[in-house]
């Protein structure tokens, strides 16, 4: 126990890079390690060395796991094995002197012993009580729910570490981000980021298309909240693996459901349609870019390249505002789409794309790059290009919603396993466990009941069950004798 109380001390320390920095496999924002890596440029290699941008994915993190798994199956079937025992075990034997337990009595009964054993047993049952009866005494416990809570208890602790293991070893976790009008595949090329785990498998994939119609975002428009969201929702038609079509809405905290397969509502932002042309006049580029926020007030930033635009390649940089101020100035001043405005910063060159190194699609390699304008657009103007380069058209905004597609084949399991750990520890909490005996002698002034209880909690015992045994057993006798020690 004392091992695995360490093990899972050093697991809930290993999870804490995981929620300060930010994690690549778990991000509802693409750009949030690639902005920290462009903020904190000396640290951040050497925290990607550590894995403290993957640290749910880490070898270290995953040893810590295992050892603590393997830990507590060592510690926990040996308990569950000791408290099956008690759960079904007898009531413990007499004490040799009553005297010295809790709440001993001594009745004088003018009644029959055999009278005496029956109705003690009967009474006992009656009030829940495991009755053992052997010889001139009764002994009787009660509250062996308490170890079956207990044994609840940790076997659902192995359980939700089975399940949260088969989770992590099965599932995977991936991100799309869909423009209005845009359709996702549950194909491992539609994923934008992939992050499967160490024996899922790409072609088991539950087949499902699903449509992007429409993304609805209202905003708090005035007082001290202003600017703060209320909702957004995500209008989509789906397609399923055997042809059934239909329409539902996703929204924060309730997913679309496929086969076990859940896609996540996690962040939405604006896509800025514009149309390319090249110096030949050619339309070489259009529709709508996924520019990434920023802060709160949706300012985002994107980039727009175009490999196959003549004579030169273009790229370009760009803000977006959703809302620009009247006069200069680079930040959104409202997260809602009022007087949008997409500053641009055009180049021409070799944009790199043919070297064989993957690029993100997010960020502008400038190193084969000639900045030739810049540029501030309204929706509908054009900014065109020095020496006849091309032209790049500000034509409207569309918008997109980011989604976390999730496969987790051990949450069901991690569930159930959570609620019983709960009934369980509820159980062994509240429900007292407590024996009492009975010893019947005869002398020559007649028949002597001792009863005495003790109470195996720390919790001192009610004296209510004694009580009443007592009253039963004083009412067989027509004039009766008490005396108390």
């Amino acid at each position: 126990m004392r091992t695995a109380v360490i093990l899972l001390t050093l697991l809930a320390g290993a999870a804490v890079p995981g929620s300060l920095l930010p994690q690549r496999n778990v991000a509802t924002n693409p750009g949030a390690v690639p902005s920290f890596y462009a903020d904190h440029p000396g640290i951040s290699p050497w925290l990607d060395r550590l894995s403290l941008f993957d640290v749910y994915a880490s070898p270290w993190f995953a040893a810590i796991y295992i050892l603590l798994l393997v830990s507590m199956i060592g510690c926990v079937l040996p308990r569950c094995v000791r408290l099956w025992g008690e759960c079904r075990a007898e009531p413990a034997r007499t004490p040799t002197r009553l005297s010295r337990m809790e709440h001993h009595r001594e009745l004088r009964l003018e009644s029959d012993a055999e009278e005496v054993l029956t109705r003690t047993a009967t009474v006992l049952r009656r009030r829940g009580y495991r009755v053992v009866r052997e010889g001139s005494e009764v002994r009787a416990e009660k509250g062996y729910l308490r170890e079956a809570g207990n044994l609840m208890f940790h076997l659902s602790l192995l359980v939700l570490l089975v399940g949260v293991a088969g989770g992590k070893l099965f599932g995977f976790e991936g991100r799309a981000a869909l423009v209005d009008g845009a359709t996702f595949t549950n194909l491992r090329s539609s994923y934008d980021e992939y992050s499967p785990a160490a024996l899922t498998r790409a072609d088991a994939f539950t087949p499902f298309s699903v449509t992007l119609d429409k993304l609805e975002a209202e905003f708090e428009l005035a007082g001290p909240r202003a600017g703060e969201p209320r909702e957004f929702d995500a209008e989509v038609t789906y397609t399923l693996g055997d042809g059934t079509t239909g329409s539902t809405s996703i929204k924060p905290n309730h997913p679309m459901d496929v086969d076990g397969t859940k896609l996540f509502l996690t962040g939405h932002g604006y896509a800025p349609a514009v149309t390319v042309r090249d110096g030949t006049g050619e339309t070489v580029f259009s529709g709508p870019v996924i520019f990434l926020p920023l802060e709160n007030n949706f300012t985002s930033d994107g980039v727009v390249k175009v490999p196959n635009a003549e004579p030169t390649q273009l790229g370009f940089e760009g803000l977006f505002l959703p809302t620009a101020p009247t006069g200069d100035g680079d930040r959104s001043q409202f997260p809602g789409l009022i007087a949008p405005r997409l500053d641009l910063t055009a180049y021409t060159g070799d944009l790199g794309m043919n070297e064989g190194v993957p690029q993100s699609v997010y960020k502008l390699e400038r190193s084969g790059l000639e900045e030739v304008a810049v540029g501030s657009l309204r929706v509908g103007e054009t900014m065109a290009l020095p020496e006849g380069a091309g032209s790049i058209t500000f034509d409207g905004v569309s918008r997109f919603a980011n989604f976390q597609i999730a496969y987790d084949p051990g949450k069901e399991i991690s569930l159930v396993a959570a609620i019983a750990l709960l009934i369980g520890l509820t159980a062994s909490l509240v429900i007292r466990r407590r024996r009492l005996w009975l010893r019947v002698t005869k002398s020559d002034h007649g028949l002597t009941a001792e009863l005495a209880g003790l109470s195996v909690t720390r919790r001192e015992l009610p004296t209510s069950d004694l009580d009443h045994l007592e009253r039963e057993l004083l009412g067989l006798n027509e004039s009766p004798e008490r005396s108390m020690s």
